[in-house]
């Protein structure tokens, strides 16, 4: 089960990535971006150069969580984005959608009411 929910801000690292890293090598690459947002409800997001293989970092109080999915047939379908590299947010939906290989190219999301409370 993963220890993750919607109270979590998902990053999604858009270089392509090693799978050989692990906690070390993975969190050297958002270093500089975990000193500035200092929460334990951060989660990274790294996929490699196939698009068959994802990996998320998920720093606790207490050390890295890493969570890593590889597909046995097709690839994570991705957005395309405007940089080439560095973070973009993708929300809880986005990213669960990503994990169980929904496609979130055409992501249209309606308006929804919301309590001014």
């Amino acid at each position: 089960m993963l220890g993750l929910g919607t109270e979590h801000t998902y990053y999604f690292y858009l270089s392509v990535v090693d799978m050989r890293k692990g906690f070390n090598g993975l969190s050297g690459l958002v270093y500089y971006h975990m000193e500035e947002v200092k929460g334990y409800k951060v989660v990274y997001a790294f996929i490699n150069k196939r698009k068959d293989k994802l990996k998320l970092l998920h720093w606790t109080s207490s050390g890295f969580v890493l969570y890593y999915k590889r597909l046995e047939k097709g690839v994570f379908e991705l957005p395309k984005y405007d940089i080439e590299e560095g973070l973009i947010v993708l929300s809880y939906t986005e990213m669960i959608m990503l994990l169980e290989g929904i496609s979130i190219v055409n992501i249209k999301k309606n308006e929804r009411y919301l309590s001014t409370k």
